[in-house]
């Protein structure tokens, strides 16, 4: 039987349901809704076509959105003097700054100048740390990670006991998921274990796991025969392996996205697995705009 697809296309909009209506509440009761600003520095085209649908849903949800695009050969001086200003504007809840960066400025520098009540992306050290601590120390969990957890969650998925192997351990995704899975309460109290480039008999760890978790950026790399019959799926992996016809415009050709998991083979032995595209990927966005929605309602002092 054929693994059950986790849509995070579908649960995301769930919770943007959500979101909506804690923005009207609170907008109705306080006066105030969640104020978020991205800062784009240069015309990366991914990073142009990220912000996008960033504002387009902070829009949608009814969120102040400041869009501030800056010229690639801004100075790093300027802008954190800039990520300065909207640390001490208070109609601004949340700060993102795309990334990458040009090579003039250091990314680090940018990250630690956010203030971090304020840092929604989670990337800031203080927030990593909060994260480490686990409990009510945690303040802005990082997006992926929020929203893989989001997934398992509303999927139904039993974490309590669970062994989940994290394929990966960047920073952005592997680390925080693994920490997130690890520690007590709703969507954790997991037994984890990290592999990556340097684990032996990578194969082995993955047939343990109840919830496979692959973020390695490796297209196909985790084959059905790694996977224990029944597990949870979880790819992050959107790897571009070329180009295919648009849908709706078979004249236009569009990217064509793969996972980490050999998908078609995967969801025969799976219980239950994301799709690439459509799966972790519009969690991403849809997290972020619960952390400034979060960011407002700590600041207003409402849970």
């Amino acid at each position: 039987m054929a693994a059950k697809l986790i849509k995070g296309t579908e649960i995301g909009e769930l919770i943007l349901q959500e979101i909506i209506s804690e923005v009207a509440h609170i907008k109705g009761k306080y006066g105030v809704v969640p104020g978020l600003v991205t800062i784009l520095v240069g015309n990366n085209p991914a990073s142009l076509s990220y912000v996008t649908l960033k504002i387009k849903t902070a829009h949608r949800l009814g969120f102040k959105e400041v869009q501030d695009n800056q010229p690639a050969t801004i100075s790093e001086r300027d802008l954190l003097a800039l990520i300065d200003k909207y640390n001490k504007d208070d109609s601004i809840h949340g700060i993102l700054v795309q990334l990458p960066l040009p090579k003039q400025i250091d990314e680090k520098k940018v990250i630690n100048a956010i203030d971090p009540d304020k840092d929604v992306d989670g990337f800031h050290p203080v927030n990593v740390g909060r994260l480490m601590i686990g409990g009510d120390e945690v303040k802005f969990p990082p997006c992926t990670p929020a929203g893989i957890q989001e997934l398992i969650i509303r999927s139904g998925i039993e974490t309590g006991g669970a062994e989940a192997v994290v394929v990966g351990r960047s920073n952005i995704v592997g680390k925080p998921i693994a920490n997130m899975l690890v520690q007590k309460g709703r969507g954790a109290d997991a037994t984890v274990t990290v592999v990556h480039t340097k684990t032996k008999n990578l194969a082995d760890h993955c047939r343990r796991a109840d919830i496979l978790i692959v973020a390695a950026g490796v297209p196909g790399l985790v084959k059905p025969e790694w996977i224990k019959p029944g597990a949870c799926v979880i790819d992050v992996g959107v790897n571009r392996v070329g180009e295919k016809p648009s849908k709706d415009d078979p004249k236009r050709m569009v990217p064509l996205l793969k996972g980490d998991v050999d998908f078609e083979t995967a969801r025969e032995i799976a219980g239950h697995i994301t799709p690439v595209p459509g799966g972790v990927g519009p969690m991403t966005i849809t997290m972020l705009m619960k952390n400034t929605l979060k960011s407002l309602k700590c600041r207003l002092g409402v849970q």
